[in-house]
């Protein structure tokens, strides 16, 4: 017996050694692979997926998913819209794009979720609280098959976080002064860690994308920020310690003065940029906090730009071993991202509906459409023309990404 305890007291640190690194981990300023080897995370985001933005469809004010799903709804009906959102979310990420995405050369993605997809709330013609699990199951297990591993971000959250469309949100980031959309964003992040806690396809959880945008009072709601990743962080903790939290910073995860002392073992701190100047400058601000605290740093999303500038924004990330995904993969008849496809037959009709100010029922009457099954069509085309087969490569976006050009 007691050579049995001095074999299991000998053994149980190896084990334990040998469970953590199938996961990522934090060493200092690097984020560590499985293998145990320093990585730059290399990739892109899955956006307008699981969560559509109305600029990737061509709209100029309808912007958010409810808004987009709103225009549908007035053009084909609600029965017809749901179903169109049931086969959208088939196709627009297939296995097909995720063997691609390994094989130009990335790394990692990122997939940005909204929290609807895990309660019972009507979201993209569902209201299934298990279908969040379904969808990104579905995609990790593609991921895993390619040996591609994921972010997970919460893009939009209970209450909003953001205050704009991009947290499909009321207009203002009432996540930070209501406790039940806390709560409810707690649990959520808690049920998602204790679903995927084994799996080591994640990296780890980026908890709030892009918090109290700077249109509202910064000063009343940044130091709402922090004890709330806290308080989700210990959460997560308490039925997985395995995967690594991204924090992001206030305004658009651009201040990180809203930060103190790190506070868990696995954290990184993830910065966005957009149009901004590529020289060290722009980041300085982030490499001094990532040697202060001796902390990872990450881009979580940059882009929509020039292919000039994403091949000196991407060279001034690597030359600092800063890890990146930028936005987004696909989009629709755009240069300005990985993959596009083209515009479909008839559908500046829908976009001429959609751009049409609309205030009272009697606007709907006088620009509803005179034959709604050639808007059937239109949007029956986009389900097509999204599919990997039908897209092509933007190859100038992807040379300044450092990635194999071409399908």
């Amino acid at each position: 017996m007691k050579y049995l305890k001095f074999l299991i007291a000998l053994l149980f640190p190896i084990v334990l050694q040998a469970q953590s690194q199938k996961f990522f981990n934090v060493v200092g300023k690097d984020i560590v692979a499985p293998n145990g080897k320093p990585i730059v995370l290399k990739g892109t985001n899955l956006g307008n997926w699981l969560i559509p933005e109305g600029y990737m469809f061509k709209f100029k004010d309808v912007s958010s998913p409810r808004m987009i799903n709103q225009v549908f709804t007035e053009l084909i009906g609600p029965d017809k819209t749901a179903a169109f959102w049931q086969k959208y979310l088939t196709n627009y990420i297939t296995k097909e794009d995720i063997h691609y995405l390994k094989s130009s050369g990335m790394n990692s993605i990122r997939i940005p979720f909204h929290y609807k997809l895990f309660t019972t709330e009507s979201y993209l013609g569902t209201n299934n609280a298990n279908r969040g699990f379904e969808l990104l199951d579905r995609v990790i297990k593609w991921c895993k098959e390619e040996d591609l591993p994921v972010i997970l971000d919460m893009h939009c959250a209970p209450g909003g976080q953001t205050g704009d469309n991009i947290d499909d949100s009321d207009g203002y980031p009432f996540l930070f002064e209501n406790e039940a959309s806390q709560k409810l964003t707690i649990s959520i992040w808690k049920k998602i860690a204790a679903h995927y806690k084994n799996e080591p396809t994640i990296i780890g959880y980026d908890l709030l994308n892009e918090p109290i945008a700077h249109y509202f009072d910064t000063k009343k709601l940044n130091p709402y920020l922090e004890p709330l990743y806290k308080a989700i962080t210990a959460a997560v903790r308490t039925v997985d310690k395995n995967h690594l939290i991204f924090l992001g910073g206030a305004q658009w995860d651009s201040n990180f003065k809203i930060f103190n002392r790190p506070f868990d073992s696995k954290l990184v701190y993830t910065f966005h940029k957009y149009w901004t100047a590529t020289t060290q400058d722009v980041i300085q601000e982030y490499l001094d906090f990532s040697n202060k605290y001796n902390v990872p740093i990450y881009v979580g999303e940059t882009g929509e730009n020039n292919d000039k500038w994403i091949f000196e924004f991407r060279t001034l990330m690597e030359k600092h071993n800063i890890s990146w995904h930028f936005w987004p993969y696909k989009k629709m008849d755009a240069k300005a991202g990985i993959v596009s496809f083209p515009v479909p037959e008839h559908y500046n009709l829908i976009i001429k509906y959609a751009d049409q100010p609309k205030n009272s029922f009697a606007d709907l009457r006088k620009y509803a459409p005179t034959d709604r099954v050639l808007m059937e069509t239109a949007l029956n085309n986009l389900l097509e023309q999204c599919k990997f087969q039908n897209c092509y490569t933007n190859n100038g976006y992807l040379k300044g990404l450092g990635l194999k050009e071409g399908k």
